[in-house]
């Protein structure tokens, strides 16, 4: 039986609870080299218990004399246009997992269209954009979650199915730009250059070698082309793909070694409910658990800060936490 995870009144705040919100990061320029130098950002501590979401969810805490080690790793995985409802219906696959691990049922999109979606994640901020256009349109200042772990010497990687270069920047085939947030990010083309790649089929190319050597990045994303994303092809489609590529994540050595969360989302819904949509949260630890606290896209760029240990971007600040409502247990 699923447990049922209610919504508190008031969810504190990580940042809230100890000091003022820090301001979002200052703009860095990135070298064009090999190694990426970035000004560190100030570490934070991992959310605490306190004020967390009641949940009666049956505890999946290691044998007494063992320890669960600690998430170092967030690998986002991005859906289309799809409605919370839509998502439960049309794919099964996707929905026995989250009954398996947990789901929201009230996380939310940001905005319509795509493109906002994504920098949302990627930047704790919709930066004012309003549509799809590319990145000659829409060139974006100052840090992302990317460069944030690049920052502390950690690893950032988006792998793009159907990219047709590295950190491409106009849209071709069935390979979108504005669904690849970081190629926006005009002080980061360095590193995009070097950490936006061609995804590769689940068991050969860049994603299939990194899963394999347990070398998934720190902040990560998974990105489906067109048509398996649901945008043009159908739910049952994406869903299939996510079948081909799911297995092999939750059986690689950075999910069994508890290093990694993997969330699954879609962008928004299809202007039906409230741009509401299935978000999934599969990590060690999180076992048939529903979640019911209000959460955004910002709750997921506020999970890769905390992972990372920097300060939440931008609107992330003030986002209710994702690890604290899923009971996420962070590496320290």
């Amino acid at each position: 039986m699923l447990r049922q995870v209610v919504a508190a009144s008031c969810l504190p705040l990580l940042v809230a609870c100890t000091h003022n919100a820090a301001p979002a990061t200052a703009p860095t320029s990135l070298a064009a080299s090999s190694s990426v130098a970035l000004p560190a950002t100030q570490a934070i501590s991992p959310p605490t218990s306190a004020g967390a979401a009641t949940s009666h969810a049956v505890s999946t805490a290691p044998a007494r004399g063992t320890a669960r080690p600690g998430i170092t790793k967030v690998l986002t995985i991005i859906e289309e246009n799809h409605s919370l409802g839509q998502m439960q219906k049309g794919m099964p696959y996707l929905y026995g997992l989250a009954h398996r691990y947990g789901y929201a049922t009230d996380y939310r999109a940001i905005s319509h269209p795509s493109l906002p979606n994504y920098l949302a994640i990627a930047g704790g901020s919709t930066f004012g954009v309003t549509d799809d256009a590319g990145p000659a349109a829409h060139p974006i200042h100052g840090a992302s979650v990317f460069s944030q772990a690049l920052a502390v010497r950690r690893t950032a990687r988006l792998y793009v199915e159907s990219l047709p270069a590295r950190c491409g920047t106009v849209s071709t085939g069935t390979y979108a730009v504005k669904h690849a947030p970081w190629a926006y990010f005009v002080d980061q083309r360095a590193a995009c250059l070097k950490g936006m790649v061609a995804a590769g089929s689940p068991a050969a190319g860049a994603f299939a070698a990194d899963l394999k050597a347990g070398k998934l990045p720190t902040a990560g994303m998974l990105v489906p082309n067109l048509d398996d994303d649901a945008h043009d092809g159908t739910l049952a489609q994406a869903d299939a793909w996510l079948k081909g590529w799911l297995p092999r994540i939750l059986a690689g050595p950075d999910f069994k070694a508890g290093r990694l969360v993997v969330v699954v989302t879609a962008d928004e819904d299809n202007s039906s409910s409230g741009n509401k949509v299935l978000t999934v949260v599969l990590a060690p630890g999180v076992s048939h658990r529903v979640v019911a606290t209000p959460l955004s896209h910002y709750s997921l760029t506020r999970l890769y800060d905390e992972v990372i240990g920097a300060h939440p971007l931008r609107a992330a600040a003030t986002a209710p936490s994702l690890s604290r409502a899923f009971g996420l247990h962070l590496a320290r």
